[in-house]
């Protein structure tokens, strides 16, 4: 069986830590800024990670 091949899309989004958990950066603070106050952009800025249940998902498409 031939190695599977991992999805681009996944690449562009998410990384590894070097524990092993998966990093992924906030949605919504691409436009329409205006409206959302500072104290939630300054929160969207920063890096989060995957839920659990999730991750092994993101791990085989990588």
């Amino acid at each position: 069986m031939p190695k599977l091949k991992s999805k681009s899309g996944v690449k562009k989004r998410f990384a590894l830590t070097a524990t092993g958990k998966v990093k992924r950066k906030h949605a919504f603070k691409s436009h329409i800024l205006t409206k959302k106050s500072t104290k939630r952009k300054r929160a969207l800025t920063h890096t989060g990670l995957v839920s659990a249940s999730e991750a092994a998902n993101i791990k085989k498409m990588l």
